[in-house]
């Protein structure tokens, strides 16, 4: 039985050689070493006694082995069996035959040869595979030796490593991250390759890709420095500042870390944290931004900086309060917003801006909206029971003033300013409003506090100011009163109404050097008519020069009283005395070659006063339809001779006639 392709068939050269050597006589021969060749006679014996045994057992089944079975693998009595049969066919001039035959004679060369390379399979078998025989090197125990090796990769990762490298320090960091690519693709798990393309990924500006692969890094050799010092750089690039210290932290575990390298993340975990100090303190906004501006320096190119900075700033906005603040805090949170438009917090911040701005209606929805999103998030909770409560006191405060209960509007207006004492923009618009109520109750001095209040809460609210210069006014201050209204209107002057405020406020300015009327009487502005007579006959019977007849100045008073109640008892003087055009100049009714009907120069009075000045209907001046001007001297601007007078006796009676 023949088995080809267990071993490759000798060569006849090499059969030659073994048969030679087998002849040869040893040189010598040792007791303690075995000669490596054997006398004919004992070999063909031990051939005769194998066939013999072979020849006994011809007839018996023999057991089935896998024809591509390793030899070291079969049980000894099969690889002798398979050794004989091999030996009998190595000889490439000898007819091929079957070893277990019976009656075949067989040649007498051939047999020692089989011998020698029996023992040549045995002895030297390994040594000859290793040196190069062109037999297959045994595989281990139990392999398929017709298991093909794996196959040669066709990308070598040291090349592309290479070919990296020379990227990197050339600057074109994109073809640096290819090539470092296709080396990890070969050895994903190689921290060299991670390590490189993390530097490249660096230099590219993508810090969020390095840190991937600096963790991978990190996670295959967790005590490698240089991945460790590679990942605190990262961190304070991205703007983690803790977690960049708690590597450093690892990092002392395994050598010491000196301040200069602990310098950066350091520095900007500090500024983090008086940041939050500030804003837990109450410190003003701009002391907060400054933190922030100062920690941001740390953060790589093109790093957006950390959403809780975001937050943190949007708050210094919030706290400063003024309008360009408000609306930074707007962009900050509509920033946010934008990328995730359900984050309970940045709608949280942009209904607070919203409410400072005074539209608490959207601010309110902003608030729901969060709760919608977190109906747990208490922020959101807090400021909408706080908005809808200053609404709510607000709406009942304006209520009370239009139904003219200012006493009561004054009073909500103050429990609406406790509810948010931080919201400087509604707050200010209260002040004013309870600054009215007070005007209303002649309580100026309480006006003047709540107008001064606003605008230091605001600067630039307009209504405050006009406010207060009316106040300024009412407590009879006008030259503070007119000193303000020009200050607006000077500042805007296309605010409606100004120019007329700046008129009033000028007459009344005039009225209050005048002699007082109503405080020579004892009497209000609105006092009626009965209460005029009323305080008039009282004070005529106290100053009269006859019940005073030791007081030189009974007579200057009691002539006052009377010029009093001749100007007040009659409604068109009062009406006039009121208005101030008794006081008007008609020099100043024109300017220079003007018409009072228009023309050249423009009019300084309403037609409506114009009307009044002249009598209320009739003709003008000495019962004349005509406008004309008197030249001659004391005559009145209007038409004929003296002015109108109109008194109750002559010009030494009592109560005394004016001329006005």
């Amino acid at each position: 039985m023949v088995l080809p392709g267990l071993f490759s068939k000798p060569s006849k050269k090499k059969s030659e050689s073994n048969i030679s050597s087998q002849n040869r006589k040893p040189i010598s021969s040792s007791p303690t070493k075995r000669s490596s060749s054997r006398s004919p006679t004992k070999s063909t014996k031990e051939s005769e006694q194998l066939r013999s045994r072979r020849k006994a057992g011809r007839n018996a089944p023999l057991p089935q082995y896998p024809a591509d079975i390793h030899p070291l693998n079969l049980p000894p009595d099969e690889r002798e069996r398979r050794r004989s049969a091999l030996s009998g066919v190595s000889d490439p001039l000898s007819t091929p035959m079957d070893i277990d035959r019976e009656g075949s004679s067989l040649p007498s060369s051939p047999i020692p040869d089989a011998v020698g390379e029996n023992q040549n399979s045995n002895g030297g078998g390994l040594e000859d595979h290793i040196e190069g025989d062109t037999s297959p090197v045994p595989p281990p125990h139990g392999v398929n030796p017709t298991t093909s090796p794996p196959p040669k990769p066709a990308i070598d990762p040291e090349i592309c490593k290479a070919v990296g490298n020379k990227f990197f320090k050339a600057g074109d960091y994109r073809k640096a991250i290819q090539e470092y690519s296709k080396a990890l693709s070969v050895e994903p798990r190689s921290v060299t390759y991670l390590s490189n393309r993390a530097a490249a990924l660096m230099s590219a500006n993508k810090f969020e890709e390095a840190l991937e692969d600096s963790k991978m890094a990190e996670e295959i050799e967790p005590s490698n420095v240089k991945v460790l010092h590679r990942l605190v750089r990262i961190y304070v690039s991205l703007g983690q500042p803790a977690e960049a210290l708690d590597a450093l932290n690892r990092i002392s575990a395994i050598e010491p870390v000196t301040a200069q390298q602990k310098a950066s993340a350091t520095s900007m975990q500090s500024h983090i944290e008086q940041a939050a100090a500030a804003l837990r303190e109450g410190t003003s906004g701009s002391m907060i931004n400054h933190a922030l501006d100062m920690a941001e320096r740390g953060l790589g190119v093109g790093v957006e900086r950390p959403r809780r900075w975001q937050l943190m700033r949007g708050e210094a906005y919030l706290k400063m309060g003024n309008v360009n603040a408000l609306g930074d805090a707007q962009s900050v949170a509509m920033s946010l917003l934008r990328k995730n438009d359900k984050d309970p917090e940045a709608l949280v911040l942009r209904g607070r801006a919203l409410y400072g701005q005074g539209d608490n209606a959207k601010a309110l929805q902003h608030f729901r909206q969060a709760l919608n999103c977190d109906p747990d998030f208490k922020d959101a909770v807090k400021y909408l029971r706080m908005v809808q409560k200053l609404d709510r006191l607000k709406e009942e405060g304006n209520v009370a003033f239009k139904g003219g209960k200012y006493r009561d509007a004054v009073d909500i207006y103050g429990q609406a300013l406790g509810v948010d004492p931080q919201n400087k923009g509604t707050n200010s618009k209260i002040l004013q409003n309870r600054a009215m109520a007070s005007i209303k109750l002649k309580e100026h001095k309480s006006a003047i506090a709540d107008c001064n209040r606003a605008l230091s809460l605001d600067p630039t609210y307009l209504k405050a100011r006009k406010t207060l210069a009316r106040a300024l006014g009412a407590s009879g201050d006008w030259e503070a009163a007119v000193k303000e209204f020009k200050s607006i209107a000077e500042s805007n002057p296309s605010e409606p109404g100004i120019s007329k405020d700046v008129r009033d406020a000028e007459l009344e300015l005039k009225k209050s050097k005048r002699k007082d009327y109503y405080k020579i009487l004892g009497v209000e502005k609105d006092a009626t008519d009965n209460d005029i007579k009323k305080a008039y006959r009282k004070l005529a019977i106290i100053h009269h020069p006859d019940k005073n007849p030791d007081d030189e100045e009974a007579a200057t008073r009691f002539k006052e009283v009377g010029e009093a109640y001749e100007t007040l008892s009659d409604s068109e003087k009062r009406a006039r005395y009121d208005s101030g055009e008794d006081l008007i100049d008609p020099s100043e009714m024109f300017s220079a070659g003007g018409s009072p009907f228009g023309g050249g120069g423009g009019m300084n009075i309403s037609p409506e006063m114009l009307f009044n000045m002249m009598g209320g209907g009739g003709g003008m001046g000495g019962g004349g339809p005509g406008f004309s001007f008197s030249t001659g001297g004391g005559g009145s601007p209007f038409g004929g001779g003296g002015g109108r007078t109109r008194g109750r006796g002559g010009a030494g009676g009592f109560p005394g006639g004016f001329g006005f």
